[in-house]
This record gives C-alpha cells, structure tokens and sequence, in this order.
C-alpha cells in the first residue's frame, strides 16, 4: 500500500496521517548531518509498512540534500541493514 508521506521541515519530521493517527520519522539536522532519531507508528497501525514508507522518503531526502546519516533510532538502523542496496552514507 502507498502512504503520501510529507516533509513537515518546521518540525523536522517526515510524516504521514493513516486513519486519523500520525506517523512520523523524526530528524535533527547539522551541517552535513541529519541524525534519524525517532520512528513512530501507533500500535493499531504496525505491520503496515508505514514506518518503511516514512524510512525510505527520509533517507531519499538525506541522500538528496548530500548529508550523512545517523541512525540513532533502532527501526532506521535495521531498515539500512535490510536494504544494502541504498547509497547512504553514515555517520557514527
């Protein structure tokens, strides 16, 4: 299923509204980094695919805008291990 996933840059976020509930990826930008800290889906709403949808805009934004990326939350950590086929650069 496809989630329209919004860049809400004035709160550093990626999000997206299913059923009525807010998802987000949530980010902290530096020069040259952004730090992932934070994926948030509801528990009426895991096992959708939403968390990869926010994951994946994200990261597409990240490698855009040229910056390395932090993982610092767990779901992104296990999303880069899942898909080695990404050209993200990380950060420690």
């Amino acid at each position: 299923m496809h989630y329209p996933v919004t860049h809400n840059e004035a709160a550093s976020r990626f999000e997206t509204t299913v059923d009525g509930l807010l998802c987000v990826a949530a980010y902290r930008r530096s020069p040259g980094l952004v730090d992932f800290h934070h994926t948030g889906v509801p528990r009426a709403l895991e096992g959708r695919g939403i968390a990869a949808a926010l994951v994946q805009a994200a990261l597409e934004w990240a490698t855009a805008e040229g910056l390395a990326v932090r993982p610092s939350c767990s779901y992104v950590r296990v999303y880069l291990r899942r898909h080695p086929e990404l050209s993200v650069r990380q950060s420690d």
